[in-house]
């Protein structure tokens, strides 16, 4: 099956024949690694400033928290934090390729028409029945994740007869219902951490490159999850090697785009993955 190499975000096209990095910009309080940090403007452009300089693609901005066991805000308390965090960065950073994770096709619209040019929904349309149509008639791109639940219970008892399998029968149905909506340009994302062990998140990356046959750009979540400092006996402050280790077997199992915390180590992660792709 073909797998597309480039979206067309608000005109712009990215080929993702070579990886991107996607940096990570959250305003939540309550986020597992870096909860309450960006909570004024001075903070948000400087940490923008620093990964666009590093190499970031896309800055993806996050109102609301999707660790396991967190509650869902309302859509205004959501907006509340994202719609000024998006005109506050549009303003000093015009060209910047702004990704916004949310549920709710309000604030995908709200989002869209104040800058932002990629919607990221954990839920892939299975929250809100109005995100599919919304994004279609958006015409931006739809990066759509697998989560197993809701954040507040995801991790209660994970169970599944086949992940792989699972999730690849979830995107098929998924895209078939974008495609009827018109949607064009679609990524994936396997939801490391959202509704799965960590035997299951190591098998899901193990056999990344199977999800090659849904014929989407694959998204890999992997930057300070539970799965590395779980693992690795530390927290996630000291989880950052660990992350770039599995960024790197990401990247070798088809990967297209690393969403991540940490923008010049996931850049450095690629300039040597690229280096051994020109080698073979």
């Amino acid at each position: 099956m073909q797998t597309f190499t480039s979206i067309n975000c608000c005109g712009k096209l990215v080929n993702l024949q070579t990886p991107r990095v996607m940096g990570v910009l959250n305003l939540t309080p309550d986020s597992f690694y870096d909860g309450g940090k960006y909570n004024s403007e001075d903070a948000i452009l400087a940490q923008v400033a620093l990964m666009l300089n590093e190499g970031a693609t896309f800055i993806d901005i996050g109102g609301s928290s999707s660790r396991p066991g967190s509650r869902m805000p309302s859509v205004e308390e959501e907006w509340s934090r994202t719609g000024k965090a998006i005109t506050l960065i549009k303003q000093h950073f015009p060209e910047v390729l702004i990704s916004v994770d949310t549920v709710y096709s309000a604030i995908a619209r709200r989002a869209v028409d104040s800058g932002a040019c990629m919607i990221n929904d954990v839920s892939a349309g299975l929250i809100d029945s109005r995100m599919i149509e919304t994004v279609a008639a958006l015409k931006v791109p739809y990066l759509m994740m697998h989560m197993k639940g809701l954040p507040e219970n995801m991790q209660d008892n994970p169970v599944y007869d086949d992940v792989l399998k699972e999730i690849i029968d979830f995107f098929s149905k998924q895209l078939s219902l974008c495609r009827n909506f018109g949607i064009t340009d679609i990524l994936i994302d396997p939801g490391f951490g959202f509704g799965k062990t960590i035997e299951h998140n190591f098998e899901l990356l193990s056999k990344l490159n199977l999800l090659k046959i849904v014929g989407l750009p694959v998204v890999a979540g992997l930057s300070r999850k539970g799965m590395i400092w779980k693992t690795l006996d530390v927290s996630p402050a000291e989880a950052l090697n660990g992350t770039t280790a599995l960024n790197m077997v990401a990247l070798m199992n088809g990967a297209r785009i690393l969403r991540v915390h940490d923008v010049k180590e996931a850049m450095q992660c690629i300039k040597l993955f690229n280096k051994l792709d020109a080698a073979n």
